[in-house]
């Protein structure tokens, strides 16, 4: 993902009509090196999610993934585990008032994998988003075969 970002800002920038320059070539070099940790998008969940939010939403929810490949210890504000769940957390995204939250488990060590995503209305996660979630996890751990 924060290739994805890397690269957006580099067609971003190329659409201004600047030319290639070694700091952004370095900038792009030094995305991909500082990541401690991969994301993986499972099927089409997250970008349905991330697809119908406002710019700003965009942004802030960029960020954080950012942070979550990044850091190598992530605070809790941005990343928190489930508990009660077998190994699900929530990626927790604040614009204002509005709150969001996106699931995601770990496979192996250093893969995030990313699922779906909703605007948290209550106090606690509604159970429904958690049992979509761990349907979710369970057929991306029966489809690695």
């Amino acid at each position: 993902m924060l290739l994805e970002y890397c690269v957006y800002i580099n067609v971003a920038c190329n659409k201004k009509n600047r030319k290639s320059s070694p700091i952004r070539l370095l900038f792009l070099y030094l995305c991909i090196m500082n990541k401690k940790r991969e994301l993986l998008f499972y099927k089409n969940y997250f970008r349905e999610f991330y697809k119908s939010q406002a710019k700003k939403t965009k942004k802030k929810i960029l960020w954080t993934l950012k942070i979550i490949e990044e850091l190598e210890r992530i605070p809790e504000t941005y990343f928190k585990h489930l508990t009660g769940t077998s190994g699900l957390y929530e990626i927790r995204v604040q614009v204002g008032s509005n709150i969001y939250r996106i699931f995601c488990f770990f496979d192996h060590n250093n893969i995030v994998v990313v699922g779906h995503g909703f605007q948290k209305k209550t106090q606690k996660t509604p159970q429904k988003e958690i049992d979509k979630a761990e349907i979710n996890k369970k057929e991306y751990y029966e489809g690695k075969g």
